[in-house]
Parts: C-alpha cells; structure tokens; sequence
C-alpha cells in the first residue's frame, strides 16, 4: 500500500494552507490528510504535545496498515521528531517544506531570542495578533496568490500565546531514522536548506515566497510527489 501524505501545518496559521496541495494530490491518486492544528492556540502547556496528538489522531483514522510520509511546513517542522514518537504507524519519510528542523539533538526553541524580543510589544491580552498581522503590507500581499484567499487564510488565523513561542519542543532520538528531505521555496529559509543538505538530506528548490503552495499548488505537488517516490512506494 503507497503511503499517505500527511500534510502538517504551522500552528501558527491553519489547514487551508495545505488544503490546494492536498486536493492536488488527491487528483493524482495520493492520499492526503491534513491534520487541524487550529485548537492548540487554546491547548495548555506543553503546546508540542497537543500538536503531536492531533497529528496521531489524524493518521489514526487512515487505514491500519497504511504507512505515512510526513510533510511539514514552516513552524511545523519543529514538531516533526515529536510526532514520529506519538504514532504507531510506519513512517517512512519526513519531508520539511520552506521549515525550520529541529536541533541534531536536544530540545529546539520554537522561536529564538531575538523573534521572541520582537513579539514581546505586541501582545495584548495574553495573545498575539495572527501570524499576517506581525508583518508589513508590503510583506505580506505578496505571499498570497489573490485577495480572495489571503481573506480565506486570514480568518482562520489562531491567536497564538506568547507562551507557544518561549517552549523548547523536545527531539527524542531516533526520529530521523528514516529518510527526511527539505523542499526549499527561497529567503529566509536558505540556510536552513543548507542545514539539511549537511545532515545528508535530499534538497530540492521550487522558487517562490513563503506560502507558495497556495501560489501554485501544482508545482509543489509534483515537487513533493517526486522526491518521496521511493519512499511512498516502499513495502519494506
């Protein structure tokens, strides 16, 4: 049995950002799930296990037997190792898209100091502003294909406690024990690309801005089913 994709997204935003990639994947006769991450915004500490357990619960409904690629992108790649641990299933393959990875070894800060002193200012009862809002227009319009789906992918937006982005997320060893890959779209996310390519991994490139799997969904889709082929076809 092929594997399914099992399309994480950032806590940080929500499940549309994956939803087109996951239509065009199931249009190419792949299975696709995309796991809401929507309630750890209102989950209690530790927020990385509440991201753990609602990916397992997602992969629990796929079929017994069915083996699972995990993908992640942006923030979510942080949380990688710790839903390897959560699942029974039979991983075989983590690909990271435009994401941060977790550290070689020992816990990984979800955000670093300096992110963590520009966030401080802007939070207001106990939470941030959603994820667009942090930024400049000028940032942010171009991210997004059309009006209509920044309006989409906006609404769903959590508001995130400070909290979530001072958490160390725990990398328990052996996660990576199958292949991993990192698809890269551009800025900033090159040295972590990198990164990758020094770990051994597969790296690949489809030029474009941070949510460009809404901006052409179909390249990325071909792009993630070309280099997880071997790895979803397996039946070892």
């Amino acid at each position: 049995m092929n594997a399914a994709y099992v399309l994480v997204h950032s806590p940080s935003v929500g499940p549309l950002t994956w939803a087109s990639t996951a239509q065009a994947l199931e249009d190419s006769e792949a299975v696709a799930i995309v796991p809401s991450l929507l309630g750890v915004a209102d989950a209690r500490p530790p927020f990385w296990r509440s991201v753990a357990e609602k990916v397992r619960a997602a992969i629990d409904r796929l079929p017994p037997d069915q083996p699972v690629v995990i993908v992640a992108h942006s923030n979510a790649g942080l949380f990688v190792p710790v839903i390897v641990e959560a699942t029974s299933r039979r991983i075989v393959g983590c690909l990271f898209v435009d994401a941060a990875l977790p550290s070689p070894a020992g816990p990984t800060p979800v955000a670093p100091p300096e992110l963590l002193d520009f966030l401080r200012p802007k939070v207001t009862d106990g939470r941030l502003p959603q994820w667009t809002a942090w930024w400049d227009e000028s940032d942010v319009a171009p991210i997004f294909p059309d009006a209509q789906t920044r309006r989409a992918v906006s609404a769903e937006q959590p508001r995130l406690p400070l909290s979530y982005y001072e958490e160390l997320v725990p990398t328990p060893a052996g996660w990576d024990d199958q292949p991993c890959g990192y698809l890269l779209f551009g800025p900033p996310y090159e040295p972590v690309a990198i990164d990758a390519r020094q770990r051994g991994w597969t790296v690949d490139h489809v030029p474009g801005r941070h949510l460009h799997q809404l901006v052409d969904p179909l390249a990325v889709t071909d792009r993630i089913m070309a280099m997880t082929r071997d790895w979803r076809s397996s039946t070892s």
